[in-house]
């Protein structure tokens, strides 16, 4: 016997499914004679089934639901939609209304199948159902209550006591009053708090211990245990800080908050502020006069005044004043003791010990006017004296170490004019000394060449080579130089004349250079050149006469130097000798015997 062809029941159903089933039932009943009244029943049934594509909910024996309804085009199968009527004839054919039947109508059912597979799919309709949800209400003392728990958790981190509640029940607590619009109120809860906390922890510091060092010990715990404090509570109410603080105009956030409490406190605690100020300043001037302090103590408690906004009022302008007043006393103390090496050597000492303490416990906003009150009651005061003392000395040993140390300190007080004008008048007085004394007038040249190259040698490492001070070395020279008018000029050419003889082959080429170049700067000083040009071409003359020169090489190295000086006009006769000596060198004799005449 053959099967009736069964079909999916997963099938969606089409608005054709009543048609097709109609057309079946009259195919079959043609067919089949008697057995089609066997299927009829079956037939009448699957007609007056109701279609499941209905949209009314009531018609798909659904219960009525009042929320939004919407419809969506999607693939997936409805839940709403009944099976296709042809699916339920063939169940009634395969639950054995008849084998005849079943024979005499399979030709009508697979024409319905194949009319079914020609029909092109349409989208079903999706039905997403939208409860109304009813807004939720707070419990009773929502508000009182989740602050209870805040401010016992609060009041546990004053007093550093564990609490029963977590970290994150906590926050979320927060949350919670922050979205239902509750923020200001919890703000001005938990600033009344830490405002009651801080003042009777500052109110607990008054009458403390007498020992400064102690009291700024209990004061700096209690500044550090306050920030942490702090910190933790802002952690907290991180979420208060981030939405009701930033929306809300002209609040503070709870860090700022604190600080500015902790601020007014302190002012209102005056004996507590003025106590810390007293003894932050004896810690400093103990350390000034050499005694070890806690330089860490230091740190903390002027970074608290910074944090609060005080320190420029509160210690910076005592701190200053006291200043003043230490180096001013120092200053005279060490003039009258200490030559000026030394008192040097302890303002240098001083001044990078002070800028050590900016660096290590006070605001790098101080050290400007920190070092410039040091540089001005050690130093600015003293320049008249320190130059007047000592400054002569110094030249006189060239202490090149002292004499830089000078440099770099008056060089801070912009008092390296006055420096300048004391290196001038010593150069002029040393000078004078040199040329004017007739006794040791043969050894001035030397004495000249010596004392130019000790200044040149300070002009380079203690003064930097600093362009005005070389000048003023010039200056000097030039002055002393000219006292006695042609009398210089003379001994300068005696002194390359007995350089340049016979007697001094002993020296090597590389000195006779040398030397011949240091007198060739005191020759630039000289204003009578032509004095110096008679006597060296009288002195020439002679050496090349008696054959008494040292070497041809460096008289024509010296000739081509004063060359490059004066030009050559002024060597034109000094070159002519060589030229003509040799030319007729049987007549040189005669030609210089002329010259010299």
């Amino acid at each position: 016997m053959s099967q009736p062809t069964s079909t999916n029941p997963n099938k969606r159903s089409s608005p054709c499914s009543s048609t097709s089933t109609t057309a079946a039932a009259t195919t079959r009943d043609a067919a089949a004679g008697s057995s089609g009244a066997a299927i009829f029943p079956a037939m009448k049934k699957a007609k007056s089934q109701p279609v499941a594509c209905s949209l009314d909910s009531n018609k798909n024996g659904q219960q009525s639901i009042t929320p939004h309804v919407h419809f969506a085009d999607t693939p997936s199968p409805s839940p709403m939609i009944e099976d296709d009527p042809s699916d339920v004839l063939e169940g009634s054919l395969s639950s054995g209304h008849g084998a005849a039947a079943v024979g005499g109508h399979e030709g009508g059912t697979i024409a319905n199948l194949s009319r079914k597979k020609a029909t092109l799919p349409q989208p079903a309709k999706r039905l997403v159902i939208k409860l109304n949800k009813a807004k939720p209400t707070l419990p009773t003392n929502f508000e009182e209550n989740t602050w209870a728990k805040l401010k016992s958790a609060i009041r546990a981190i004053f007093l550093k006591r564990p609490d029963s509640c977590d970290l994150e029940r906590l926050y979320q607590a927060v949350n919670d009053l922050c979205l239902h619009k509750m923020g200001g109120s919890l703000y001005q809860r938990i600033e009344k708090e830490c405002e009651a906390h801080i003042s009777a922890v500052l109110q607990s510091l008054v009458g403390q211990s007498e020992d400064l060092v102690v009291f700024l010990s209990l004061v700096e715990k209690c500044w550090q245990d306050f920030c942490d404090q702090m910190l933790m509570i802002r952690g907290i109410a991180l979420y208060l800080d981030r939405t009701y603080v930033k929306q809300t105009p002209n609040v503070r956030s709870l860090w700022d908050m604190g600080l500015q409490l902790f601020c007014e406190h302190l002012s209102l605690a005056s004996e507590v502020e003025h106590k810390t100020v007293f003894g932050l300043l004896k810690m400093i001037e103990s350390e000034r006069l050499g005694e070890s302090v806690d330089r860490s103590l230091l740190n903390h408690l002027l970074k608290m005044f910074t944090a609060l906004g005080i320190y420029t009022e509160s210690f910076e302008k005592p701190f200053l004043k006291r200043t003043t007043e230490f180096y001013a006393a120092e200053g005279v103390k060490y003039m009258q003791q200490s030559d000026v090496p030394d008192y040097l050597k302890h303002v240098e000492i001083r001044l990078q010990e002070e800028h050590e303490r900016c660096l290590i416990y006070l605001d790098p906003s101080t050290r400007k006017l920190l070092v410039a009150t040091v540089e001005t009651q050690l130093l600015e005061r003293y320049i008249s004296a320190i130059l007047d003392k000592g400054f002569t000395t110094l030249m006189d040993g060239k202490r090149i170490d002292d004499l830089q140390r000078m440099y770099l300190l008056f060089s801070r007080v912009n008092a390296l004019e006055s420096l300048k004008q004391a290196l001038s008048l010593y150069i002029r007085g040393t000078g004078h000394g040199i040329v004017m004394d007739e006794e040791k007038e043969k050894d001035m040249v030397s004495s000249l060449l010596e004392f130019k190259a000790n200044l040149d040698r300070i002009w380079e490492e203690s003064f930097f080579k600093n362009e005005a001070f070389g000048n003023t070395i010039k200056d000097a020279f030039e002055h002393l130089i000219n006292l006695r008018q042609n009398r210089p000029a003379e001994l300068i050419a005696k002194f390359v004349d007995e350089k340049l003889r016979a007697g001094n082959k002993g020296t090597s080429e590389e000195e006779l250079e040398g030397t011949l170049d240091k007198v060739l700067v005191l020759f630039r000083f000289i204003q009578g050149k032509d004095v110096f040009e008679a006597f060296y071409k009288k002195d020439l003359a002679k050496r090349l006469l008696l054959g008494k020169s040292a070497s041809i090489d460096a008289e024509k190295s010296m000739i081509t130097k004063l060359k490059t000086e004066c030009g050559s006009q002024f060597t034109n006769k000094l070159e002519g000798m060589f030229k003509v000596c040799n030319i007729v060198k049987n007549d040189c004799v005669v030609y210089l015997s002329f010259l010299i005449m």
